[in-house]
């Protein structure tokens, strides 16, 4: 697989470019097009500089309307923003929609209780009608962009920014191996942020399996990622009839995707 293209962004997390992977026909995804990352309610006026030079037009929330709340992203002066959620619950904390104390108890008596917890989340990804329409939508909205930059973004740029990238990358013909690869890459990518993290929370008293949970939390997973694609393939007949009828991405939709971002021949 071709390395990821790692943006020199210092206060956004997992900023990569799309740019450089093959997809079809051989043909190489265009640079300075598609860009994936964590939400930007930090970012530096340096990195919105950087971001607004490497021609970046719109951005996507696909953050709960409760996490944009919590934490907005800060506005960058000539970028069009929208909030388009794949899941209407609260994703922070790791409460996926649930009473975040009882969860917590619940992370300090059973090391694998986020482990599935993120499985459950990963299916319904895939299969909750709110979530399919965003996914049209993102798609829609990347057809109608004819030049410029896409950036979009969840909370850490791992899960939700994980889903719609591997689809986004189907769709332009890039193998699975490849995807599958850049997917588990937001684990390199967040190293440091796992390991401060789980210093605070050794510090704050934290048991071994509550830690053991946050991590899981905080990474991407070949299981998680499984999850979604064998329930797209139990559920909706594999990935060619998941994209065209749940996602409802015609050929019309789909030659224009890759017209627009995919180099020449």
């Amino acid at each position: 697989m071709n390395k990821p293209n790692i943006l020199p962004l210092k206060t956004v997390r997992n900023p990569r470019d799309l740019g450089g992977y093959v997809g079809f026909e051989g043909r190489k995804i265009k640079m300075h097009r598609l860009l994936r990352t964590g939400n930007i309610s930090c970012i530096s006026e340096h990195d919105a500089n950087f971001l607004r030079e490497y021609g970046l037009r719109k951005i996507i929330d696909l953050r709960s309307p409760l996490e944009n709340k919590k934490s907005p992203d800060k506005p960058i002066s000539g970028v069009e923003h929208f909030q388009i959620s794949l899941s209407d619950e609260d994703n922070t904390k790791g409460g996926g929609g649930h009473n975040i104390e009882k969860m917590f108890e619940e992370y300090r008596k059973d090391q694998y209780a986020g482990f599935r917890m993120m499985c459950q989340r990963y299916h319904d990804h895939v299969t909750k009608p709110h979530a399919q329409g965003t996914l049209h939508k993102i798609l829609e909205m990347l057809a109608d962009t004819s030049d410029g930059a896409i950036l979009y973004h969840c909370s850490e740029g791992k899960d939700r920014t994980g889903i719609v990238t591997v689809l986004i990358l189907y769709i332009l013909g890039v193998d699975l191996e490849t995807i599958r690869q850049d997917y588990l890459y937001s684990n390199y990518m967040l190293n440091n942020y796992r390991a401060k993290r789980d210093k605070v929370f050794a510090e704050e008293g934290e048991n071994l399996s509550f830690r053991a949970n946050m991590r899981i939390l905080g990474s991407v997973s070949d299981a998680f990622l499984d999850t979604s694609l064998i329930t797209i393939e139990k559920d909706f007949g594999g990935l060619d009839e998941y994209v065209k009828n749940q996602l409802g991405v015609t050929p019309e939709l789909r030659d224009a995707l890759r017209e627009l971002y995919l180099e020449k021949k």
